[in-house]
């Protein structure tokens, strides 16, 4: 009888450590070790400590501004090598009142948007145009410069007089800008540039028979090259706005420029960067 006793007592409690390990191996299944969700406070938590762009810029230490490099007298590198220009002053002072560092990316003019949409610089400063094309996808900061674009051929030229004169003649073009879309509309044939700057070798080559480009750098070109054999053959009448580039969701940094501008044209600041490189002010 205890023999019997003793061997139920047995079966009863292999039973009972089955029962025990199964129930283990349940909670492990459905993840009952794991992490438990996070709860709805600390997802808030979480959101409100997310730094708004402004917040991130000044948490870098640096504002990584996109610029050409070739496009004097905006963005070039002087006779020392240095970046320097027009807008890089601009740009320089901008980050300087937003309390951090410059750090400039140089890339050519026709990958400069697709060097923003993949994030590699937090704004542009190299003269771009306001466009409602460029304003769906992208913000601008207040404008900052006013510039008319002009056609500019050999010295020697006596065929190309207006703008309408370039139709079958070849221009020499930056192929995303929209200097290129005027010489386009009118009948040109493009010639495919990396700037100002190789449109102008170009054309004193002989390999195009003109440019449209920017009033400005033309003007600026003959300041210092004044017998460069080109001239200057017809203008566009209403000058185009140009202003810094920003991703859209960046609302904080696009208003901490404007406010930085702002300021620079309120104590003169501007002003004196704008008549080293032109001798007026270029905003109006």
């Amino acid at each position: 009888m205890k023999k019997l006793s003793l061997t139920i007592m047995l079966l009863l409690t292999m039973v009972t450590a089955a029962a025990c390990g199964s129930n283990n191996t349940d909670k492990t299944a459905t993840g009952g070790n794991t992490p438990a969700e996070p709860t709805a406070a600390a997802t808030e938590g979480a959101a409100s400590g997310e730094q708004n762009s402004l917040e991130a810029v000044k948490a870098s230490g640096k504002l990584r501004i996109g610029t050409e490099g070739t496009y004097a007298p905006f963005t070039f590198h002087d006779a020392d090598g240095k970046l320097t220009g027009f807008d890089v002053e601009i740009a320089e002072e901008v980050t300087k009142r937003l309390g951090v560092k410059p750090e400039f990316i140089e890339t050519q003019w026709d990958g400069i948007f697709a060097g923003m949409d993949a994030k590699r610089f937090d704004v542009i400063f190299n003269e771009v145009s306001i466009t409602d094309e460029r304003k769906v996808k992208y913000d601008f900061s207040d404008p900052y410069i006013v510039s008319k674009a002009v056609l500019i051929v050999p010295e020697d030229n006596q065929d190309i007089k207006t703008f309408a004169d370039l139709k079958g003649k070849k221009a020499g073009q930056s192929l995303t800008s929209n200097l290129g879309k005027i010489a386009t509309d009118n009948g040109a044939e493009i010639v495919s540039t990396e700037g100002f700057n190789q449109a102008i070798d170009l054309l004193l080559s002989g390999r195009i028979d003109a440019t449209v480009n920017d009033g400005l750098s033309f003007l600026d070109l003959k300041k210092q090259k004044p017998d460069v054999k080109i001239k200057q053959v017809d203008e566009i009448a209403e000058g185009s706005h140009s202003a810094a580039v920003f991703l859209k969701g960046n609302d904080e940094l696009v208003q901490a420029v404007n406010e930085a501008l702002t300021a620079m044209k309120s104590d003169g600041t501007y002003l004196k960067i704008s008549e080293k490189y032109f001798g007026t002010d270029v905003s109006k």
